[in-house]
């Protein structure tokens, strides 16, 4: 069913309850590790420490491995080496990791530390050996997500036998428990919300990056918004090849605008939604017709989706790059025709492109959700791109997204701005017509006098 609710969870409603995320998420990477053979995971990306142990990675820490991370050892509890002394929030905000589980980390941040990194990996080492020996695990292989050069060395050195934790994790991931569910469509919900915002917004004399930024300040007033990592808008020419970012660039009359709401994060769950908007007109037969192409696209992968089907299904519904574009590859198209798992990531499983899908099909099972989507064009005119985010049920799918995708949406922003001025205009000239000037005679001179008596007397 829709979700029946916010995401505040009450004495009398329920919502989301996040205790019992936090067990299913904890198991199930318990269980990808044992089944892979390791005996602990060290964990660097944020997706996967927050899996793992239910702690935040704030946004000037993310992508610098090694700020923080979180080992999970077979038996154990998840142990957080946090930066500095930030673990003393942790103890008191995060109370289902044991309190001598919180630690400081011992930091290199890619080498940037300098000569010092090979040090810092030392300590690094001999403490991550420390919880190995504890746990019994030591002679067990570790999984790790992240490897650089000088870890490769320090666990050489220390007899740590290191093997892709990456994988193991990906699997937990890629299935939902029911509440992230509940999350999931909460997202989707927010999705339509402002694309229909952007409906009544878009106007021409906009440029992209004031879309951009309305789609922002909009997503950043909702609460349990942790993140905003993208808005995509491309119109006109930066439409096709769909540039995927945002610009100066004045949008004109008539002219094609995607917009993607790519990797909102409401409560660490991403989005990606995109919709194509006509702004100040209306689409020519052309649009329509390669609008129509793409949307066909999209909803003959869609009507696949269903548990037991493979990646290689879905993907077979779209045409080669040759035969699309013209292209010798289908790399050169990669992302044109595109399936993506959501979650904590914008990229779980599965990744669905006929790059590889044909050759590798990975099994749709229920809980996965993820993205699809389509787009197409002509180079430096125009281009158009859909995307739905689905849930597989366990006798099908579930759409989470929901506004109008059917036909290019005709932004009606310059049409309310032209209502309210004629309306504003024709009542000012019947007042006029009615009243003459004097009134606004009699208002100036009030005013002023109002102003004197301000200046004089205080």
């Amino acid at each position: 069913m829709k979700e029946a609710f916010g995401g505040l969870s009450t004495d009398w409603k329920e919502g989301i309850n996040w205790a019992t995320v936090r067990a299913w998420r904890l198991q199930r990477a318990r269980e990808a590790m044992a089944r892979h053979g390791l005996g602990a995971l060290l964990l660097f990306y944020d997706e996967n420490m927050r899996y793992v142990s239910s702690t935040y990675t704030p946004g000037w820490n993310r992508l610098k491995p090694g700020l923080r991370y979180v080992v999970l050892c077979e038996g154990k509890e998840p142990i957080v080496y946090e930066q500095g002394d930030i673990g003393i929030h942790l103890k008191v905000h995060n109370p289902w990791i044991p309190p001598q589980n919180v630690r400081h980390s011992y930091t290199w941040i890619k080498g940037a530390a300098g000569p010092a990194a090979q040090n810092q990996v030392a300590k690094f080492t001999a403490a991550l050996v420390a919880d190995l020996e504890d746990a019994g695990v030591l002679d067990k292989p570790l999984g790790v997500d992240f490897i650089d050069i000088n870890m490769i060395a320090a666990f050489q050195r220390a007899g740590v036998t290191w093997a892709d934790g990456m994988t193991p994790m990906m699997e937990a991931r890629s299935i939902k428990s029911p509440d992230e569910q509940k999350a999931s469509r909460i997202v989707g919900a927010i999705c339509d919300s402002l694309h229909y915002e952007f409906t009544q917004f878009l106007r021409p004399g906009l440029t992209e990056n004031e879309v951009a930024a309305f789609g922002f300040e909009y997503l950043y007033n909702i609460p349990g918004m942790e993140d905003v990592e993208d808005i995509i808008v491309s119109s006109g020419p930066n439409a096709w090849p769909n540039w995927r970012n945002f610009s100066d660039r004045i949008i004109r009359p008539g002219e094609l605008v995607i917009v993607d709401l790519a990797a909102l994060t409401w409560n660490g769950f991403k989005s990606c939604v995109y919709r194509t908007y006509c702004v100040g007109g209306r689409p020519t037969d052309e649009m329509k017709q390669y609008y129509d192409i793409a949307h066909k696209w999209l909803w003959d992968a869609i009507e696949v989706v269903r548990p037991g089907v493979t990646t290689r299904d879905i993907a077979s519904k779209w045409p080669s790059a040759k035969e699309a574009w013209g292209y010798e590859e289908e790399d050169q198209a990669a992302a044109n025709l595109w399936g993506h798992g959501l979650g904590l990531a914008q990229y779980d499983r599965p990744v669905i492109s006929r790059i590889w899908s044909l050759d590798y099909p990975e099994e749709i099972k229920p809980g996965m959700v993820f993205a699809l989507e389509t787009q197409h064009g002509k180079v430096h005119e125009f281009g158009v791109r859909l995307e739905e985010m689905l849930l597989v049920t366990d006798d099908g799918h579930e759409l989470l997204s929901s506004y109008a995708s059917d036909e290019i949406i005709i932004a009606v922003g310059f049409v309310v701005s032209f209502l309210v001025a004629l309306v504003i205009v024709k009542t000012l000239i019947a007042f006029v017509g009615r009243y003459g000037l004097k009134p606004f005679g009699w208002y100036r001179i009030a005013t002023g006098l109002a102003l004197i008596a301000f200046m004089l007397w205080g």
